[in-house]
């Protein structure tokens, strides 16, 4: 079967781990690259994004690409990935040719970062929704009658998995806690309070460089396999969602046991959905003197840290938790799978 991707290329983007999982089950996929939306003068992008609801300037000239790559490649099925910038015109226009219009909506649209009123009003033609988070279920549906089903994130095998370990002199990556994401006001609480309590941290993403208390264990950005590294290299790895985007995985849920490390998690119910009860896979936290509690108990018992790690990567790795298998759960939601076997 044909199947047209929409997202992004490189790095972690859901839009090339779908497009790599489209040629593991021998699909025959198109892929067209969202970012192309945005392209204009930097002037103009910022004039878009903050005075027209985060507008891609090229709108208009992507979704009618949308719409003759559909012409050309004839997909059975088109995928966009997040808040992909299809308006609602071509999305109709493609319905109308046959062709069953879905979106893993990687971000919640009401989250106020990625609030986009153009979007909102092109959401309501896709045929079928999918939402790695429980919180906004509901609200899709009210949104319109479109199908909506519940998929969580998942990893890239290609990307995530349990680096060779590396010399004792190159351990420049150890520390005690790791955190890899971006500095959500709300995250900087939890960094603080581990960095008050004289735990080693680490920090990996953007904007931690900006807060007096996490500046001086800000790594940056870091390419994958620097993180997949320093993940490996680090005792225990912090899992936080984005309370902002309602996420109740993301992520690092499955990338972190993937590559193999001991995993702090916060309690979510997906989580526990997913990990199973308190100490099978991983360790949960509620609050943030819970969290200083449980990451001082890791810390001091070796073989507990290695034996959760031990747990959480089978249970990933084994459990059908790729981007594959996500992929082979949305043919089969619409009803492609057969078209693909």
């Amino acid at each position: 079967m044909n199947i047209l991707i929409v997202g992004c290329l490189g790095g972690t983007h859901v839009g090339g781990a779908f497009v790599k999982a489209a040629k593991y089950l021998n699909l025959n996929p198109s892929f067209l690259d969202s970012q192309l939306a945005y392209a204009s003068p930097r002037w103009l992008q910022r004039i878009n994004w903050h005075l027209r609801g985060k507008y891609p300037s090229q709108l208009k000239n992507f979704s009618q690409k949308v719409i003759q790559t559909c012409q050309t490649t004839k997909p059975d099925l088109l995928l966009a990935t997040g808040i992909a910038p299809i308006n609602q015109q071509a999305l109709l226009q493609i319905g109308r040719m046959g062709i069953k219009t879905t979106n893993f909506l990687t971000d919640d649209p009401w989250n106020p970062a990625h609030y986009a009123p153009w979007f909102l009003q092109a959401l309501p033609h896709y045929d079928v929704v999918f939402s790695p988070r429980r919180a906004n279920i509901d609200q899709l549906i009210q949104v319109s009658g479109f199908q909506v089903h519940y998929l969580p994130f998942g990893f890239d095998p290609e990307l995530f998995y349990s680096p060779v370990p590396i010399k004792p002199e190159q351990l420049d990556y150890s520390c005690d806690v790791i955190f890899a994401g971006g500095a959500d006001s709300d995250r900087v609480d939890y960094i603080s309070a581990l960095i008050e309590s004289g735990i080693d941290v680490k920090l990996y993403g953007g904007y931690w460089e900006q807060y007096p208390q996490t500046k001086a264990y800000a790594c940056g950005i870091a390419d994958i396999a620097t993180l997949r590294q320093a993940i490996a290299s680090a005792k225990i790895a912090l899992c936080l969602v984005r309370k902002a985007n309602r996420d109740g995985n993301c992520m690092r849920t499955f990338e972190v046991p993937a590559i193999g490390a001991c995993m702090l998690t916060e309690d979510t119910e997906e989580h526990r959905e997913i990990f199973g009860a308190e100490g099978k896979a991983v360790i949960y936290f509620k609050t943030i003197p819970e969290m200083l509690e449980k990451a001082q108990c890791l810390l001091n018992h070796d073989t507990e840290r290695q034996r959760l790690a031990d747990n959480a990567h089978t249970l990933i790795t084994q459990g059908k938790h790729t981007y594959k298998d996500r992929l082979e759960k949305i043919l089969s939601l619409t009803g492609n799978l057969q078209l693909q076997q």
